[in-house]
Order: C-alpha cells, then sequence, then structure tokens
C-alpha cells in the first residue's frame, strides 16, 4: 500500500514539516469531527489551500493527502447515512449493513495507520507514495 520512493532532491526542514503537518490534519480533524466525515475533507482541503504555492515536495503530499480523504469522504457519508436512515426510518440492521460498516472501518483503520506512518517518514525528508493515490497524485500535482 506504501511505497517509499526517492524524490528528485532533499526536502529542507520547513518543507518536511509542511508535508508531515498535511496528513497530521486529517488526523487532528478525525478526532474533532469523528461523527461528521466532511470534517477531514475540510480540514485537508483547507490546508491544501494554504500551501498550493509552496514547493513541490509540499504540494505533492497536501495533494495525497486530499485525494486520500476525498476517497474517504464517500466511503464515510455512504455509513453515515445509512446509519441516519436506520435509526430514524423503519430500515432495520441487516448483514449488508453490517458488512459494509466492518469494511468502512478497515478502510478507515487502514488509511488511519497509512496517514500516521506518511507523516512521520515525510516529517523525516522521505517521500512516501500511497498505492493509487501516488499515481493519482503525480497526474495532478505538476513540477
Amino acid at each position: 500500500m506504501i511505497h517509499i520512493k526517492p524524490f528528485s532532491y532533499k526536502p529542507g526542514e520547513h518543507e518536511a514539516e509542511a508535508a508531515s503537518n498535511s496528513y497530521l490534519m486529517s488526523v487532528i480533524a478525525i478526532v474533532v469531527g469523528l461523527p461528521l466525515p466532511i470534517i477531514n475533507l475540510i480540514a485537508t482541503l483547507i490546508f491544501y489551500f494554504g500551501n498550493r504555492k509552496s514547493t513541490y515536495f509540499v504540494r505533492w503530499h497536501c495533494s495525497q493527502a486530499l485525494v486520500s480523504q476525498i476517497s474517504m469522504l464517500f466511503i464515510n457519508s455512504f455509513g453515515f447515512w445509512w446509519t441516519i436512515s436506520i435509526i430514524f426510518t423503519d430500515a432495520t440492521i441487516s448483514n449488508r449493513y453490517i458488512a459494509y460498516m466492518i469494511t468502512a472501518i478497515v478502510f478507515n483503520l487502514t488509511e488511519f495507520i497509512a496517514t500516521i506512518y506518511t507523516a512521520i517518514q515525510t516529517r523525516k525528508g522521505i517521500h512516501v507514495e500511497w498505492w493509487f493515490y501516488g499515481a493519482l497524485t503525480d497526474i495532478i500535482c505538476k513540477s
């Protein structure tokens, strides 16, 4: 899922800190707005816009964090609204609901662990690409 790859240059201390913070924004947002899936995306989006004119290393990692949060928004929103429909309507908990929620929890835990690992590595100046998101980020973020 995670691939450590050499970057075109050695990022400076400030760059490594800013890139690491792009991942930490989503972790902090999880703590603050856990039941609302949009909070993570908004926090990461604000950080992205604040750093979109920064160096390539920082922009690249802000973009990867943003792309991962966009996909997590869809997974979490579906589960959130399905849960709300069960609570406030006549819908019942089914095997499909339980399977989806288990899958969503696994995706969220995997993303959470990968985010913390990536934040630590980028803080050291190490370029970390996530499977699937890294290729998308390469397309989105031009040097």
